[in-house]
């Protein structure tokens, strides 16, 4: 009977029971690709991550959503990091083995803060009306310009005219596996409008043909927002708070610094507990 050791992290957390909830699997060495996935649809989180051996890193991550495997994310990165750290006497800075590439990771006042690869960007097909109608807002919600970036996972940064319009986007599923599908041939949809301390944002993605789900936290979307300001503002540095998971009260704070082309993502970990699972 298989035995793997496995943690409970919550990542972006301000509290215990904030943050971004994350299973980490303490040595995935055992387990066959397909084995992986049905763990990670067992724990029925948004990631699930599997530590592996690396010669390149400190360790090797692989990371399942409850129905497939994906390259990068930014809060699997940083939970994995804080396990890492404790299984492997890593130190407080290394680099994590992802399907992106290397990572750099490293600890610093209580915070988790990942180096993000250098992001592409294309503009989204889609028309601000389109953009408008698919969140189930006016047309004056969208501030434009609307770009898929890619800093490891590709997804569609919308900007917003105000937090209100953030509030009360009500996407559409039908619409957004239409408008805002990426090249993996996911629909997701990622909004943002600015506030004093940065951005409020929200991620969503189509869970299944007419239902769209929320995530709380979402690193990767923030890095991809550091590329959608490297497009559009230049070389303008910004360190930024975001502040997610406000609407469906899961509240998360990520933090985007910007500065010579380079994105940085970071936020606390709160270790809650973990056990086993055999079969």
């Amino acid at each position: 009977m298989p035995t793997i050791r496995y943690r409970l992290l919550n990542i972006f957390a301000e509290s215990t029971f904030g943050g971004n909830p994350l299973a980490v699997i303490e040595d995935g060495s055992a387990l066959a690709d397909d084995e992986m996935q049905l763990v990670a649809r067992q724990f029925n989180l948004s990631e699930t991550t599997f530590l592996l051996p690396s010669e390149r890193a400190a360790a090797r991550v692989r990371i399942f959503t409850p129905t497939y495997e994906m390259p990068f994310a930014g809060h699997p990165t940083l939970g994995s990091a804080q396990v890492v750290r404790a299984l492997f006497n890593a130190g407080d800075a290394f680099e994590l083995e992802m399907k992106a590439g290397l990572i750099p990771v490293r600890s610093e006042g209580g915070c988790w803060t990942l180096d993000a690869n250098a992001p592409t960007s294309r503009p989204m097909e889609a028309t601000p009306s389109e953009l408008a109608t698919m969140l189930g807002l006016p047309i004056e919600a969208i501030a434009g310009p609307a770009l898929w970036v890619d800093c490891g996972t590709e997804q569609p940064m919308i900007p917003l005219t105000g937090v209100e319009y953030v509030h009360a986007c009500r996407p559409d599923p039908a619409l957004v596996a239409k408008f805002s599908v990426n090249k993996a041939g996911q629909g997701k949809a990622y909004v943002f409008a600015r506030t004093p301390e940065g951005f409020e944002s929200r991620f969503f993605w189509v869970l299944a043909p007419g239902s769209i789900s929320e995530d709380p936290g979402t690193g990767s979307a923030c890095a991809n927002l550091g590329g959608w300001w490297l497009a559009t503002q230049g070389d303008t540095p910004l360190e930024a708070r975001i502040s997610q998971g406000t609407v469906i009260k899961r509240p998360n704070l990520l933090t985007l610094r910007v500065r010579d082309g380079r994105i940085s993502v970071g936020g606390r970990v709160v270790e809650l507990g973990g056990g086993e699972l055999r079969w």
